[in-house]
């Protein structure tokens, strides 16, 4: 079984996903740690509460960004993880740290990359007058907010919405498609090629998760 490492730097509802499905034995891996950068992050409570190991870094404890990663990345590798997951890991991480955990950092961003990289990108969809908005689970790379696209979903963006009722309508398939990203990672249904992901063959009918989910 695959074990995973998952970043927060908050509540971690991605994290809470994942729990779930692996409490429900949807998610076959082994979450090894829970690490955050904040020491009262609610995340770690959880974690704790579900009986995983958790640890926490205060970046601000840190002279620079480098020296912090250094000592995140001797935490991370404490647990030997074969996937590192960032669920709302709110920290621009170094370009020695990613290469470090080239094709096995896992990261998602809310809304359809490549539109919209960094930070509100529900009011900029509304600002912009999208008509379709959504979320990326990919692979991380020393750009922020870029790499090879795991998996999409996408949502309608409606006359009525603001940028609350946005967010939470993607938030809903950000908690169904992350836990999938990782099982196929672990389920070792993925590969990396020429910088796009590749799918097995028999993941033809789990793709309707990327088709949008007018639904929602």
């Amino acid at each position: 079984m695959k074990k995973i490492v998952i970043l927060v730097s908050g509540r971690g509802s991605n994290m809470e996903a994942m729990l779930a499905a692996r409490a429900a034995g949807q998610l076959p891996v082994e979450i090894a740690a829970v690490i955050s950068n904040r020491p009262d992050a609610k995340g770690l409570e959880t974690a704790a509460n579900a009986g995983i190991a958790t640890r926490s870094l205060d970046h601000k404890a840190y002279a620079s960004r480098e020296d912090f990663d250094h000592a995140l990345a001797a935490c991370i590798d404490e647990f030997s993880p074969d996937l590192v997951v960032l669920a709302g890991f709110m920290r621009i991480l170094t370009p020695d740290f990613v290469r470090h955990y080239e094709g096995r950092l896992l990261n998602i961003h809310p809304s359809l990359l490549p539109s919209f990289p960094g930070l509100h990108t529900h009011q900029r969809a509304l600002d912009e007058g999208v008509r379709i908005h959504g979320c990326t689970v990919h692979f991380v790379t020393a750009e922020l907010d870029h790499g090879p696209v795991v998996i999409q979903a996408a949502v309608p963006v409606l006359d009525s919405d603001d940028e609350s009722t946005l967010a939470a309508r993607v938030l809903r398939q950000e908690h169904s498609i992350y836990p999938q990203a990782v099982r196929w990672f672990a389920e070792g249904r993925l590969r990396l090629e020429g910088g796009k992901v590749r799918l097995a063959a028999e993941l033809v009918a789990d793709c309707a998760l990327i088709a949008p989910q007018l639904a929602g």
